[in-house]
């Protein structure tokens, strides 16, 4: 099925085309797999970040206060956890692609159209993942960065600002539920009869 050009238009039927009918022809793989990717890389990106803040001020606490080093690593971990949230959510994601593999010839709009729901729902999916867990990255690691701070200075802050980091991991956390929430519609038919 050639779902790049289901219409068979020439170059100047393309050039006429409006910007949805472009976007509409797009491969319906391409939507799905370039969520996936967004989930992941932004999953990725938004703990890097987090890391990088927490641990340049959990480094440099240290030299004040050597005591913090071990407890402060929870930052770390929380900012992990994103990323892991990522690679749970692109697993989740690419069970739901399948290839089309029989279709019948008078159906091969309908097919399309449900492939393309599919495509978009796993793009979108990717979307709202990838950004809530990228907020969620640099919100842990600005929050890890001031607890390592705090906690070198007066050590009796470490608990009330780590309830705080927690909430902030959360926003991660409800990234992965709204995404297997937007992702369970998905659908791509192995036989679309």
């Amino acid at each position: 099925m050639n779902w790049g050009n289901p219409y068979d238009w020439t170059a100047v039927e393309w050039q006429s085309a409006t910007w949805g009918e472009r976007f509409m022809y797009i491969d319906p793989y391409f939507w799905s797999y370039f969520g996936v990717a967004l989930a992941l890389a932004t999953s990725i990106i938004g703990a890097s970040w987090g890391i990088f803040v927490t641990g340049v001020s959990l480094l440099g606490s240290t030299v004040k206060a050597p005591r913090i080093r071990s407890k402060n690593l929870i930052s770390v971990i929380f900012c992990e956890a994103v990323a892991i949230y990522g690679v749970i959510m692109a697993i989740i994601m690419i069970g739901k692609v399948q290839t089309i593999e029989s279709y019948p010839e008078n159906q091969m709009s309908q097919c399309y159209t449900t492939a393309l729901f599919g495509g978009y729902s796993l793009f979108w999916t990717g979307v709202s993942v990838g950004l809530s867990n990228l907020i969620c990255g640099i919100a842990v690691g600005v929050t890890g960065s001031g607890c390592a701070i705090a906690d070198a200075q007066t050590p009796e802050t470490f608990v009330k600002i780590l309830v705080v980091e927690i909430f902030g991991s959360a926003l991660g956390l409800f990234g992965v539920i709204v995404g297997i929430i937007q992702c369970s519609g998905a659908s791509f038919l192995k036989d679309c009869l």
